[in-house]
């Protein structure tokens, strides 16, 4: 009713204009009778207000459809009365959604083309990886370790890259079924060996529930436990030799805990880590940080239905948290 009033204002106006002037006019010619003047009024009055009721119905659904927000993109292709501007509207919305459909499929098209070419790129740059490390063997020390370090640092930046282009199609990228939680935490270990002595920094794993078995992804969880255990080393890397990796049971959730003992992120840091790109406080003093990390293993963990949880003191160490819903908890052995 609103937008009814609103676009006939200007109408309205002129006509109350054009009332008074030919009111004026007749009152200088002569006819001074006042019941006569309002009589004309009355009549005026009247059948402009039956126009504009009869047009306010008429064009009633076509007023609600411009007032009312689409909660679809469908919505924008209904159809309202058979007058010129309500179809020219519906004729110029079908238009746009047409270009609109066209320009989401081209941009899907080309994401789609982006992501396969860098899964395939980082498939590639993974065999190379392997023959420096093979040829890195026949060298003497410290120069085979140093080759072999920034080898590995390589391959976790690949890793990254991999999982942030399977992060967007991972409703095609995971498959749900029980994983035995401690075997996973034990390979995960066995893959970093060379990281942690290289670090100083050793874990040690507490299984306080044995046979702990989840549902969930077990790629998405390596990658997710992988990047919580290579953070807590690296923040821990002078600081402290400790790492510790438990698996607990909260309240009926299953608990996949990592603690350690180095740096803590700063308070005003805290609700900003799972924030793509962002390395805080810590981020300048450590050159591998890249800020994805924790922004996959949050999104992955919203999207596989898990928590995550995180404590940190300055000068005392952090700790992360991954809670899965009791849902997810198959087994206890």
């Amino acid at each position: 009713m609103k937008l009814f009033l609103k676009d006939h204002l200007g109408f309205l106006i002129l006509h109350i204009l054009q009332f008074g002037l030919i009111f004026f006019l007749l009152w200088l010619d002569g006819y001074q009778d006042v019941r006569i003047l309002f009589y004309v009024l009355f009549l005026s009055v009247f059948f402009l207000s039956c126009y504009l009721v009869y047009r306010y119905i008429r064009r009633r659904s076509f007023y609600t459809r411009l007032e009312r927000p689409f909660l679809s993109l469908d919505e924008s292709l209904e159809k309202t009365e058979r007058e010129p501007l309500a179809e020219s509207l519906s004729h110029l919305l079908k238009s746009q959604y047409k270009l609109y459909e066209q320009r989401i499929s081209e941009t899907e098209a080309r994401t789609e083309e982006h992501l396969t070419f860098l899964d395939h790129w980082v498939h590639q740059m993974k065999t190379p990886l392997s023959v420096i490390e093979l040829m890195a063997q026949d060298l003497d020390e410290p120069e085979s370790s140093s080759i072999r370090e920034e080898t590995d640092r390589m391959k976790t930046g690949l890793e990254t890259v991999l999982y942030m282009a399977r992060l967007r199609t991972i409703e095609q990228d995971f498959r749900i079924a029980p994983v035995a939680v401690e075997p996973l935490v034990q390979d995960v270990n066995r893959e970093n060996k060379r990281y942690f002595i290289r670090n100083k920094v050793y874990p040690k794993l507490s299984n306080e529930l044995p046979g702990m078995t989840v549902e969930t992804d077990e790629k998405w969880l390596r990658f997710m436990t992988a990047q919580l255990i290579q953070n807590a080393v690296k923040y821990s890397t002078g600081k402290s030799e400790r790492l510790l990796i438990t698996l607990s049971e909260r309240d009926g959730s299953a608990v996949l805990e990592v603690q350690d003992f180095g740096a803590g992120i700063p308070k005003v840091d805290q609700r900003r880590i799972f924030n793509a790109f962002f390395t805080g406080e810590n981020g300048r003093h450590y050159r591998e940080s890249t800020g994805m990390g924790l922004f996959l293993v949050k999104e992955a963990a919203d999207y596989l239905g898990h928590s995550i949880e995180m404590e940190s003191t300055v000068g005392e160490g952090t700790t992360f948290r991954i809670v899965f819903s009791p849902a997810q908890n198959l087994t206890t052995m």
